[in-house]
């Protein structure tokens, strides 16, 4: 076949005869683009070769011959077209005159010219159609006497046998719907008429979407038909062809199989480092990879470690077998400890630092001393110094009292506990009071308590020799993640698997000749993976982590603290009080021993801590005694270790 142009082709078409493989015979490049423009193709390089799967009709363009305006058609035009002339043409008058009168057919017949007449001081153009008559003498020389209608009246011409032309003959034919018009190759380029059309001749010119699949190409190709390039059809000579498409492997997921699927790397993304694994340098073009399909079960758990100066951080897989053991929390704020709180769930912290309670904005915001013991009871709100409302914490004090002596005292207590308020802003530090020693594996962990969770790996996996999670004196178990991960292993190793997330490691890979063979038994796999800081931080800015809200803003200065005290003092502004609980019915109620009440005199209660009386000492503690001081000091640490 020699090369035609690509719009040529594609009318020609038989749409019964796809798929066709074309090869580029002329290449088209446009500045400023590689691939498309508008979703189509538009830069093919000589040699190129192309599968056209389908030709589509995108539209119509309707061309006036005589002005060269243009409109667009729908392809849904409802109109119908009459051919105004045939194929077949005549250079002069006399060729057609001849040509006539041989046929079946006689005198009179239509015609038009496919360029101007000037004659008799008239111009015929080329879209007016001629009645020829009959073959008559005019002023010695024979001409063919016509008939012009113009305007509703008939104008007769004599024109000469041998006027050139070209000419063509119109003969009445049968209506034809835009599509017919289009699938007939011998109406062509001819000119047409339609009533519902406001011109009286006009040309159609069909644009087409052609569809084909390329090398190297993911997606199917558009190529629009008006691309000025010419083709060859190579379909008989390229039946061994085999057009390469490359795939991603979050497409390989989306498809869902057949599994295991042999691959080989064609492009790596350009992006930051995810993890610091060394399969990770072996994803490089060329490698050959097996993939297993979809990891299970499909969460993850993000880890950091604790205890040293610089954190690591892990993504564990929820098929991690080693054994962890619960450890204390610590809370740095009272905005930590309502994050932690679980409606139904006690949850019992001790104080490991000396704060002093806002008493200004409210009198019931307690001050807390070292070895204070609190039960969480919920969110609440209180009334500030300024007469608005204040999110606060609401805890009750916990009895330190362990020995047979002071019983007694604690069922006393107990009858009216002690409520704290805590600002969520407190800058208090607690640790949580915990008698757990249960071992867990991580996915009963994760569905018993809610993250985060201090942990310690107390038992490694014994499916992953190299488990780093050991070496740390603890672990803060952050948050869970449920992505899809797909299970891969190298060719070259086929022995150790590993998990790879198309989301954020998304590989351009080819389908490899050849069926890998199924694995027997389980698959070995990495389930701990360490990350770099820059993964860590955008997997922390994900959804699912973002579960709170900033905490609230502590006050600004001591300067506006110390003024409102002053105008406390003076103006004896009235005690703010509680408004109530939120969820009444969520709190843990409390028990008769570990609840004590203070009686109305407050010296008795803790009489061992004199200079820290808990929930009544002043802002500014006087001294009296500095070896009394010192040994209540000394007390408090060692009942203080006896908690802890």
């Amino acid at each position: 076949m020699e090369p035609v142009p690509l719009q040529d082709f594609v009318r020609a078409l038989d749409p019964e005869t796809l798929p066709r493989v074309l090869r580029v015979c002329s290449g088209v490049y446009f500045e400023g683009s590689i691939y498309e423009i508008s979703g189509n193709e538009c830069c093919l390089s000589t040699g190129d070769l192309i599968k056209v799967t389908q030709v589509r009709l995108q539209k119509v363009v309707c061309e006036n011959p005589r002005t060269s305006q243009t409109m667009e058609l729908p392809c849904n035009f409802q109109g119908y077209f009459t051919p105004l002339n045939t194929p077949q043409s005549y250079e002069t008058l006399e060729e057609l005159v001849s040509a006539t009168t041989q046929s079946s057919k006689q005198l009179p017949t239509c015609f038009m010219s496919t360029h101007r007449i000037v004659t008799e001081g008239r111009v015929v153009t080329e879209d007016q159609l001629l009645m020829l008559e009959a073959v008559v003498m005019h002023r010695g020389i024979r001409c063919a006497r016509c008939v012009l209608g113009l305007e509703g009246q008939q104008v007769i011409l004599h024109l000469p046998l041998s006027q050139k032309g070209p000419f063509r003959k119109w003969e009445p034919s049968t209506p034809r719907t835009l599509l017919q018009v289009l699938q007939d190759p011998a109406l062509k380029d001819l000119v047409l008429t339609c009533p519902t059309l406001p011109w009286h001749s006009l040309i159609l010119r069909p644009q087409y979407e052609i569809q084909a699949i390329m090398h190297m190409r993911r997606t199917i190709v558009k190529i629009p038909s008006t691309l000025e390039v010419d083709v060859e059809d190579v379909t008989a000579s390229s039946q061994h062809v085999h057009f390469i498409k490359p795939l991603l492997l979050s497409e390989v997921l989306a498809r869902q199989g057949p599994f295991p699927l042999s691959t080989e790397i064609l492009e790596v993304p350009e992006r930051r480092p995810t993890f610091l694994s060394p399969w990770l340098g072996s994803l490089q073009k060329g490698q050959r990879l097996c993939i297993y399909g979809l990891a299970s079960p499909p969460w993850r758990v993000l880890a950091s470690s604790k205890g040293r100066k610089v954190p690591r951080h892990f993504l564990v897989s929820g098929a991690y077998q080693g054994k962890l053991r619960r450890r204390p929390r610590e809370f740095p704020t009272a905005y930590d400890l309502l994050g932690a709180f679980q409606p139904g769930q006690p949850l019992r912290v001790v104080a490991t630092k000396d704060c002093e309670g806002e008493r200004e904005e409210n009198p019931e915001f307690t001050s807390l001393a070292v070895g204070d013991r609190l039960e969480v009871l919920g969110p609440g709100q209180a009334h500030g110094a300024q007469g608005n409302d204040m999110d606060v914490l609401v805890c009750q004090r916990l009895s330190d009292q362990a020995g047979e002596d002071e019983e007694e005292e604690c069922e006393e207590e107990a009858e009216s506990p002690e409520r704290v308020l805590l600002p969520l802003h407190f800058p208090g530090s607690f640790v949580e009071e915990m008698s757990d020693s249960r071992r867990y594996s991580l996915a009963d962990l994760t569905a018993q308590f809610s993250l985060p969770c201090e942990v310690k790996v107390v038992a490694k996996d014994s499916s992953h020799p190299t488990d780093p999670l050991t070496s740390f004196l603890g672990l803060r178990l952050e948050e869970k993640i449920t992505e899809p991960f797909l299970v891969v292993s190298l060719d070259s190793e086929p022995g150790m698997c590993f998990e790879i997330p198309p989301r954020w490691l998304d590989l351009t890979v080819v389908e490899a000749r050849g069926q890998p063979d199924s694995p027997e038994g389980s698959l070995p796999m990495a389930t701990v993976e360490e990350l770099t800081d820059t993964f860590y931080y955008r997997l922390r800015k994900l959804p699912a982590c973002e579960i709170q809200a900033p905490p609230p803003r502590p006050p600004k200065s001591q300067g506006l603290s110390k003024q409102r005290r002053h105008s406390t003092q003076e103006g004896g502004v009235k005690s703010s009080q509680v408004l109530g609980l939120q969820q009444h019915t969520l709190l843990p109620k409390p028990k008769a021993k570990t609840l004590p009440a203070f009686t109305k005199d407050g010296s008795r209660t803790y009489s061992k801590i004199p200079a820290h009386r808990k929930g009544h000492r002043p802002a500014k503690p006087q001294r009296q005694d500095p070896d009394d001081d010192e040994h209540d000091y000394e007390e408090i640490l060692e009942h203080f270790q006896k908690t802890i």
